[in-house]
């Protein structure tokens, strides 16, 4: 999510992290990707510089999501446009895009996974064909750490905004992150109240439209970072999460309530080999280019 340190650290694929185990190129479909929160679609020392490597890499079109009409209001998008606005706008820019018409490929970075999962989910035209995401929050997020992209005041003014009421209908339409805060210690009132996450999980009433829609993906990757200090839980990244009722222990996907009653059709991709899961031993979006060529390139 990096909830609150997108920034200049957004990823780390210059930088030293998770390791690549072998060397496999490929190339083919259009890419798009979704930017987290803290970051923009085109920061030189960010996406910017990371869109420049897949193109020259792979040499397909990259589409790097921008929200609004400049990067000020994209970076704005990342803590105050609500996910569901931003989610139609871009299945809009996706729909009037001619080269992506045969499809593309998806890699949705921190928060920006799962807000490609609702665009998998919403809006099936065009075809996505694999959907990887880095470090998403599947299941959401219970905790807040440091935001160093804001201000401290800022920073602090959010943190109690999450902590004492995310699920007031205000702060819902405010805050990005309050549409995917999840407190395991309130089921009933996260479900009710979420505006954006509990839908997507199908955790209300079951969207048969998004069960389809996700199915009719190639493969789902999700990549989590076994030393990441920004989401809480970590394993959320891999759509598992705390046990209910607590905030201590933690369950796998295939132990959760989500999974057992199938309100994704989660089941039938995990029996089909469409879920891949992917560890690197980095903090939050910290990755080489060698392993993001090794590990992520196949899927492209």
């Amino acid at each position: 999510m990096n909830i609150f340190g997108l920034s200049v650290l957004t990823i780390g694929f210059i930088l030293s992290g998770c390791q690549a185990k072998e060397n496999n190129t490929t190339g083919g479909l259009p890419i798009v990707m979704w930017h987290g929160m803290g970051d923009t679609c085109c920061f030189p020392f960010s996406l910017g510089g990371f869109k420049k490597f897949l193109e020259a890499e792979l040499e397909v079109y990259i589409k790097s999501v921008e929200i609004g009409n400049s990067i000020v209001t994209d970076y704005k998008s990342g803590y105050l446009i609500h996910p569901n606005k931003q989610v139609e706008d871009v299945c809009q820019q996706l729909n009037n895009d001619p080269k992506l018409a045969n499809g593309y490929n998806a890699i949705g970075f921190s928060q920006g996974g799962q807000f490609l999962r609702a665009i998998a989910q919403r809006c099936p035209t065009p075809k996505m064909n694999n959907l990887i995401t880095l470090g998403g929050q599947h299941q959401g997020v219970f905790g807040l750490p440091d935001c160093p992209s804001l201000s401290s005041k800022t920073c602090e003014y959010f943190r109690q905004l999450l902590n004492y009421a995310a699920y007031a209908r205000w702060v819902q339409d405010y805050l990005v992150q309050a549409t995917y805060w999840h407190d395991p210690l309130n089921e009933y009132v996260y479900r009710e109240s979420s505006t954006f996450l509990a839908d997507i999980n199908n955790e209300r009433m079951v969207n048969e439209t998004y069960i389809q829609n996700l199915q009719g993906l190639n493969k789902f990757v999700m990549v989590k970072f076994t030393k990441d200090k920004i989401v809480q839980p970590i394993e959320s990244q891999w759509f598992g999460y705390y046990k209910p009722g607590q905030d201590k222990e933690t369950q796998k996907l295939e132990e959760s309530e989500l999974f057992l009653k199938n309100r994704l059709g989660l089941q039938e991709m995990h029996q089909r080999n469409k879920l891949v899961f992917l560890e690197c031993e980095g903090n939050h979006l910290q990755f080489t280019k060698d392993w993001f060529k090794s590990n992520i390139f196949p899927f492209l």
